[in-house]
Protein backbone atom coordinates (compact mmCIF):
# COMPACT_ATOMS: atom_id res chain seq x y z
CA UNK A 1 0.00 0.00 0.00
CA UNK A 2 1.66 3.16 -1.18
CA UNK A 3 2.18 6.09 1.07
CA UNK A 4 2.75 9.60 1.44
CA UNK A 5 4.93 10.33 -1.33
CA UNK A 6 3.72 7.50 -2.99
CA UNK A 7 0.33 8.14 -2.95
CA UNK A 8 1.36 11.16 -4.42
CA UNK A 9 2.69 9.14 -7.11
CA UNK A 10 -0.85 7.04 -7.72
CA UNK A 11 -2.93 10.21 -7.31
CA UNK A 12 -0.70 11.09 -10.54
CA UNK A 13 -2.08 7.73 -12.47
CA UNK A 14 -5.57 7.80 -11.47
CA UNK A 15 -7.66 10.08 -12.67
CA UNK A 16 -11.65 9.65 -13.06
CA UNK A 17 -14.07 8.51 -10.01
CA UNK A 18 -14.13 4.58 -11.95
CA UNK A 19 -9.97 4.41 -12.41
CA UNK A 20 -10.02 5.35 -8.17
CA UNK A 21 -13.34 2.57 -7.43
CA UNK A 22 -10.93 -0.05 -10.01
CA UNK A 23 -7.98 0.60 -7.68
CA UNK A 24 -9.65 0.81 -4.13
CA UNK A 25 -11.07 -2.86 -5.34
CA UNK A 26 -7.55 -3.90 -6.29
CA UNK A 27 -5.86 -2.77 -3.07
CA UNK A 28 -8.94 -4.10 -1.01
CA UNK A 29 -8.24 -7.75 -1.96
CA UNK A 30 -4.23 -7.67 -1.97
CA UNK A 31 -4.24 -6.63 1.60
CA UNK A 32 -7.50 -9.27 2.34
CA UNK A 33 -9.12 -6.87 4.25
CA UNK A 34 -12.37 -8.46 6.60
CA UNK A 35 -16.00 -6.86 5.25
CA UNK A 36 -18.52 -6.76 8.03
CA UNK A 37 -19.29 -3.60 8.70
CA UNK A 38 -21.64 -2.43 6.22
CA UNK A 39 -20.50 -4.16 3.06
CA UNK A 40 -19.81 -8.01 2.56
CA UNK A 41 -17.22 -7.72 -0.20
CA UNK A 42 -14.39 -5.64 -1.52
CA UNK A 43 -16.45 -4.26 -4.68
CA UNK A 44 -19.39 -2.82 -2.67
CA UNK A 45 -17.22 -1.37 -0.04
CA UNK A 46 -14.69 0.36 -2.68
CA UNK A 47 -17.61 1.96 -4.24
CA UNK A 48 -18.95 3.05 -0.95
CA UNK A 49 -15.21 4.49 0.39
CA UNK A 50 -15.22 6.65 -3.39
CA UNK A 51 -18.44 7.24 -3.52
CA UNK A 52 -18.61 8.38 0.32
CA UNK A 53 -15.30 10.29 0.14
CA UNK A 54 -16.40 12.40 -2.07
CA UNK A 55 -20.32 12.95 -1.14
CA UNK A 56 -21.88 11.49 -4.10
CA UNK A 57 -24.89 9.41 -3.70
CA UNK A 58 -25.15 5.42 -4.35
CA UNK A 59 -27.79 6.30 -7.10
CA UNK A 60 -25.98 8.90 -8.56
CA UNK A 61 -26.10 9.24 -12.73
CA UNK A 62 -23.28 6.63 -14.05
CA UNK A 63 -21.97 8.74 -16.98
CA UNK A 64 -20.36 11.02 -13.62
CA UNK A 65 -18.10 7.67 -13.41
CA UNK A 66 -15.78 9.42 -16.15
CA UNK A 67 -15.63 12.43 -14.57
CA UNK A 68 -11.99 13.63 -13.23
CA UNK A 69 -11.36 14.11 -9.29
CA UNK A 70 -9.82 17.08 -8.42
CA UNK A 71 -6.36 17.34 -6.46
CA UNK A 72 -8.11 17.64 -2.94
CA UNK A 73 -10.20 14.64 -3.43
CA UNK A 74 -7.77 12.41 -4.18
CA UNK A 75 -6.26 13.36 -1.25
CA UNK A 76 -9.09 12.99 1.06
CA UNK A 77 -9.67 9.56 -0.75
CA UNK A 78 -6.54 8.55 -0.85
CA UNK A 79 -5.92 8.58 3.16
CA UNK A 80 -9.52 6.58 3.51
CA UNK A 81 -8.24 3.69 2.01
CA UNK A 82 -4.55 3.94 3.39
CA UNK A 83 -6.36 3.80 6.57
CA UNK A 84 -8.51 1.14 6.08
CA UNK A 85 -6.03 -0.99 4.38
CA UNK A 86 -2.94 -0.36 6.67
CA UNK A 87 -5.13 0.43 9.85
CA UNK A 88 -8.42 -1.47 9.08
CA UNK A 89 -10.45 1.41 10.56
CA UNK A 90 -14.33 0.32 9.43
CA UNK A 91 -15.30 2.50 6.35
CA UNK A 92 -18.21 4.23 8.57
CA UNK A 93 -16.09 5.82 10.97
CA UNK A 94 -13.45 7.26 8.14
CA UNK A 95 -17.12 8.56 6.40
CA UNK A 96 -18.27 9.31 9.97
CA UNK A 97 -21.29 7.71 8.38
CA UNK A 98 -23.40 4.21 8.42
CA UNK A 99 -26.50 3.57 7.01
CA UNK A 100 -29.35 1.38 8.90
CA UNK A 101 -32.94 0.61 7.78
CA UNK A 102 -32.70 2.63 4.83
CA UNK A 103 -31.56 5.74 7.01
CA UNK A 104 -28.16 7.91 7.44
CA UNK A 105 -26.40 7.89 10.73
CA UNK A 106 -23.81 9.81 12.24
CA UNK A 107 -21.05 7.48 13.70
CA UNK A 108 -17.83 7.80 15.08
CA UNK A 109 -15.51 5.28 17.88
CA UNK A 110 -17.71 6.08 20.65
CA UNK A 111 -20.73 3.63 19.24
CA UNK A 112 -20.51 0.37 17.06
CA UNK A 113 -21.17 0.51 13.40
CA UNK A 114 -24.90 0.02 12.66
CA UNK A 115 -25.73 -3.56 11.31
CA UNK A 116 -28.02 -5.57 13.16
CA UNK A 117 -30.39 -7.78 10.93
CA UNK A 118 -33.24 -5.98 13.36
CA UNK A 119 -33.15 -3.39 10.60
CA UNK A 120 -35.26 -5.91 8.50
CA UNK A 121 -37.77 -6.64 11.39
CA UNK A 122 -38.18 -2.45 11.62
CA UNK A 123 -38.80 -2.44 7.62
CA UNK A 124 -41.66 -4.85 7.97
CA UNK A 125 -42.55 -2.98 11.06
CA UNK A 126 -42.60 -5.87 12.83
CA UNK A 127 -44.79 -7.87 11.13
CA UNK A 128 -46.66 -10.55 12.00
CA UNK A 129 -45.07 -10.41 15.38
CA UNK A 130 -46.57 -7.31 16.86
CA UNK A 131 -50.32 -7.96 17.11
CA UNK A 132 -50.73 -4.18 17.96
CA UNK A 133 -49.04 -0.68 17.07
CA UNK A 134 -46.87 0.09 19.95
CA UNK A 135 -47.22 3.36 21.63
CA UNK A 136 -44.36 2.70 24.00
CA UNK A 137 -41.26 1.18 22.69
CA UNK A 138 -37.71 1.00 24.39
CA UNK A 139 -34.22 0.77 22.47
CA UNK A 140 -31.93 -0.75 25.33
CA UNK A 141 -28.55 -0.73 24.30
CA UNK A 142 -28.70 1.95 22.17
CA UNK A 143 -25.35 3.08 20.60
CA UNK A 144 -25.40 5.36 17.93
CA UNK A 145 -29.38 5.29 18.30
CA UNK A 146 -30.45 3.58 15.00
CA UNK A 147 -32.68 1.01 16.01
CA UNK A 148 -34.58 3.58 18.02
CA UNK A 149 -35.07 6.07 15.34
CA UNK A 150 -35.42 3.47 12.78
CA UNK A 151 -38.61 2.38 14.77
CA UNK A 152 -39.86 5.77 15.42
CA UNK A 153 -40.10 6.47 11.49
CA UNK A 154 -42.04 3.24 11.56
CA UNK A 155 -44.41 3.82 14.39
CA UNK A 156 -44.68 8.21 14.40
CA UNK A 157 -47.14 7.98 16.76
CA UNK A 158 -45.46 5.88 19.19
CA UNK A 159 -42.76 7.42 22.31
CA UNK A 160 -39.53 6.07 21.70
CA UNK A 161 -37.21 5.94 24.82
CA UNK A 162 -33.49 4.91 23.76
CA UNK A 163 -30.77 3.35 26.89
CA UNK A 164 -27.57 3.14 26.98
CA UNK A 165 -24.88 3.20 29.97
CA UNK A 166 -22.45 5.44 28.04
CA UNK A 167 -22.36 9.00 27.90
CA UNK A 168 -20.02 8.82 24.64
CA UNK A 169 -22.83 6.88 23.13
CA UNK A 170 -25.62 8.46 24.65
CA UNK A 171 -23.96 11.99 22.61
CA UNK A 172 -24.05 10.44 19.39
CA UNK A 173 -27.45 9.20 19.64
CA UNK A 174 -28.37 13.01 20.46
CA UNK A 175 -26.58 14.04 17.38
CA UNK A 176 -28.61 11.56 15.36
CA UNK A 177 -32.07 11.88 17.14
CA UNK A 178 -31.59 15.92 16.31
CA UNK A 179 -30.24 14.73 12.81
CA UNK A 180 -33.97 12.95 12.21
CA UNK A 181 -35.70 16.02 13.57
CA UNK A 182 -37.45 13.51 16.17
CA UNK A 183 -36.58 15.59 19.52
CA UNK A 184 -40.71 15.58 20.36
CA UNK A 185 -40.89 11.65 19.80
CA UNK A 186 -37.93 10.17 21.60
CA UNK A 187 -36.10 10.55 24.51
CA UNK A 188 -32.62 9.42 25.88
CA UNK A 189 -31.75 7.74 29.22
CA UNK A 190 -27.71 7.13 30.58
CA UNK A 191 -29.07 4.03 32.14
CA UNK A 192 -26.84 0.47 33.51
CA UNK A 193 -29.55 -1.50 31.02
CA UNK A 194 -33.34 -0.72 33.50
CA UNK A 195 -31.48 0.54 36.39
CA UNK A 196 -32.55 4.34 35.89
CA UNK A 197 -35.66 3.90 33.72
CA UNK A 198 -38.99 5.11 34.12
CA UNK A 199 -41.55 2.10 34.70
CA UNK A 200 -44.04 3.09 32.40
CA UNK A 201 -44.65 0.01 30.53
CA UNK A 202 -43.65 -0.20 27.40
CA UNK A 203 -45.74 -2.10 24.21
CA UNK A 204 -41.97 -3.05 22.64
CA UNK A 205 -38.39 -3.72 23.75
CA UNK A 206 -35.96 -4.11 21.04
CA UNK A 207 -31.81 -4.31 22.28
CA UNK A 208 -28.81 -5.67 20.26
CA UNK A 209 -26.98 -5.53 23.69
CA UNK A 210 -23.31 -6.74 23.49
CA UNK A 211 -23.22 -10.39 23.19
CA UNK A 212 -19.36 -11.74 22.11
CA UNK A 213 -18.02 -14.34 24.41
CA UNK A 214 -15.02 -14.35 25.31
CA UNK A 215 -13.35 -16.86 22.95
CA UNK A 216 -14.93 -15.34 19.69
CA UNK A 217 -13.74 -11.52 21.39
CA UNK A 218 -9.85 -12.74 21.45
CA UNK A 219 -10.48 -13.98 17.67
CA UNK A 220 -12.13 -11.10 16.08
CA UNK A 221 -11.07 -9.45 12.91
CA UNK A 222 -8.45 -5.98 13.48
CA UNK A 223 -11.99 -3.78 12.64
CA UNK A 224 -13.73 -4.85 15.70
CA UNK A 225 -10.72 -3.40 17.63
CA UNK A 226 -11.57 -0.14 16.39
CA UNK A 227 -14.82 -0.19 17.90
CA UNK A 228 -16.39 0.42 21.79
CA UNK A 229 -15.20 -2.80 23.78
CA UNK A 230 -18.05 -2.03 26.49
CA UNK A 231 -20.61 -2.68 22.98
CA UNK A 232 -18.82 -6.24 22.32
CA UNK A 233 -17.81 -8.13 24.75
CA UNK A 234 -20.60 -10.15 27.54
CA UNK A 235 -18.44 -12.22 30.03
CA UNK A 236 -17.50 -15.78 29.28
CA UNK A 237 -20.66 -17.55 26.79
CA UNK A 238 -21.73 -13.79 25.64
CA UNK A 239 -24.89 -13.81 28.01
CA UNK A 240 -23.94 -11.44 31.03
CA UNK A 241 -25.84 -9.03 30.11
CA UNK A 242 -28.52 -10.96 28.25
CA UNK A 243 -29.17 -12.39 31.52
CA UNK A 244 -29.82 -9.55 33.46
CA UNK A 245 -32.37 -8.18 30.38
CA UNK A 246 -34.27 -11.40 30.68
CA UNK A 247 -34.64 -10.82 34.30
CA UNK A 248 -36.06 -7.64 34.19
CA UNK A 249 -37.69 -7.06 31.02
CA UNK A 250 -41.13 -8.21 32.74
CA UNK A 251 -41.19 -5.09 34.89
CA UNK A 252 -40.78 -3.17 32.25
CA UNK A 253 -43.13 -4.48 29.89
CA UNK A 254 -47.01 -3.89 29.68
CA UNK A 255 -49.26 -7.35 29.70
CA UNK A 256 -49.04 -7.63 26.13
CA UNK A 257 -45.68 -6.49 25.65
CA UNK A 258 -42.80 -8.20 23.70
CA UNK A 259 -38.73 -8.38 23.64
CA UNK A 260 -36.81 -8.53 20.59
CA UNK A 261 -33.35 -9.24 21.54
CA UNK A 262 -30.49 -10.21 19.34
CA UNK A 263 -27.45 -12.31 20.47
CA UNK A 264 -26.02 -13.59 17.62
CA UNK A 265 -23.46 -16.31 17.77
CA UNK A 266 -24.44 -16.68 21.28
CA UNK A 267 -27.91 -18.36 20.30
CA UNK A 268 -26.32 -21.57 21.15
CA UNK A 269 -25.13 -20.51 24.94
CA UNK A 270 -28.53 -19.30 25.37
CA UNK A 271 -30.62 -22.41 24.61
CA UNK A 272 -28.17 -24.51 26.38
CA UNK A 273 -28.58 -21.93 29.36
CA UNK A 274 -32.39 -21.86 29.25
CA UNK A 275 -33.32 -25.43 27.53
CA UNK A 276 -36.95 -25.07 29.12
CA UNK A 277 -38.00 -21.57 27.54
CA UNK A 278 -39.81 -21.36 24.41
CA UNK A 279 -37.50 -18.68 22.51
CA UNK A 280 -38.79 -17.82 19.10
CA UNK A 281 -36.19 -17.19 16.87
CA UNK A 282 -36.83 -14.96 14.27
CA UNK A 283 -35.88 -15.34 10.36
CA UNK A 284 -34.67 -13.16 7.89
CA UNK A 285 -34.65 -13.19 3.99
CA UNK A 286 -31.47 -11.03 3.96
CA UNK A 287 -29.61 -12.50 6.28
CA UNK A 288 -29.05 -13.19 10.03
CA UNK A 289 -29.41 -14.70 12.88
CA UNK A 290 -29.45 -15.15 16.52
CA UNK A 291 -32.67 -13.01 17.16
CA UNK A 292 -35.10 -13.93 19.78
CA UNK A 293 -38.84 -12.85 20.87
CA UNK A 294 -40.58 -14.00 24.08
CA UNK A 295 -43.55 -12.14 25.00
CA UNK A 296 -44.18 -10.64 29.11
CA UNK A 297 -46.36 -13.49 29.81
CA UNK A 298 -43.16 -15.94 28.80
CA UNK A 299 -40.86 -13.88 30.56
CA UNK A 300 -42.91 -13.86 33.90
CA UNK A 301 -43.26 -17.85 33.67
CA UNK A 302 -39.76 -18.40 33.66
CA UNK A 303 -39.14 -15.17 36.32
CA UNK A 304 -37.58 -17.17 38.95
CA UNK A 305 -35.75 -19.26 36.45
CA UNK A 306 -34.01 -15.67 34.67
CA UNK A 307 -33.69 -14.58 38.87
CA UNK A 308 -31.51 -17.50 39.77
CA UNK A 309 -29.62 -17.49 36.50
CA UNK A 310 -28.54 -13.79 36.84
CA UNK A 311 -27.75 -14.76 40.91
CA UNK A 312 -26.01 -17.48 40.16
CA UNK A 313 -23.49 -16.21 37.75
Amino acid sequence: MPQSKALAEVAQQLHTIKDYIRWTHSQFNHHKLFFGHGTDNAWDEAVHLVLGSLHLPWDFDPSMLDARITHDEAVIVLSHVEKRCLDRVPLAYLLGEAWFAGLPFHVDHRVLVPRSPIAELIQNRFEPWLTDEPMRILDLCTGSGCIGIATAYAFPYAKVDLADISEGALSVAQSNVERHYLEDQVSIYQSDLFNDLPKDGYDLIVTNPPYVDDEDLTAMPQEFSHEPALGLGSGLDGLDITRRILRDAPNYLTNDGVLICEVGNSEFALQDAFPEVPFMWLEFENGGQGVFMLTADQLREHAELFAAEVTSG
